[in-house]
């Protein structure tokens, strides 16, 4: 099953619409690390990760994992380890994964940049949890954290996420 997010600002699944938030610099074919722009693209929902303290376990067929406090994801592209998870503290850039907000207490780790990942691509593109007046991301997807658990439930391994202009 494919999901669909187009550059309105509107994820579609199974027939239903829902509001999402998106890249501050809107949607690009050309991602760059830093740019602020959601990339487009086919991309597989490959995780699902989220913080056990704020939230119980979501309904969904992808793999879970815990958030922690010491989990980060590095976006520095001339790190070895970039566009993937490290542990904090780390000697390059990262993104820290434990947040005051609840923007990544529910987090959807998207096939973006990453079989193989090419550095200055982009990193840490998320679906994620929006804040409450959508305002933008620097990349990612979000949605309310009430849709995010709906469409979690409707979605799996094998399904994919497609940003359209």
């Amino acid at each position: 099953m494919d999901v669909f997010v187009k550059s309105s600002g509107n994820l579609f699944v199974v027939g239903k619409q829902y509001r999402c938030a998106l890249g501050r610099a809107g949607v690009t074919t050309n991602k760059k690390e830093g740019d602020g722009a959601t990339p487009t693209g086919k991309f597989v929902f490959r995780s699902l990760l989220f913080r056990s303290d704020r939230h119980s376990p979501p309904k969904t067929k992808l793999p879970r994992s815990f958030i922690l406090p010491q989990d980060g994801w590095c976006d520095e592209p001339s790190d070895p380890n970039y566009n993937r998870p490290v542990r904090i503290p780390y000697n390059a850039s990262y993104e820290k994964l434990w947040r005051k907000d609840s923007v990544y207490d529910i987090v959807v780790v998207l096939g973006y940049n990453d079989r193989p990942v090419i550095p200055y691509r982009g990193s840490a593109i998320f679906l994620h949890c929006a804040k409450p007046d959508y305002s933008p991301t620097a990349g990612c997807i979000a949605l309310l954290q009430k849709d995010l658990l709906d469409v979690l439930k409707l979605i799996g391994p094998n399904d994919c996420l497609i940003v359209s202009t």
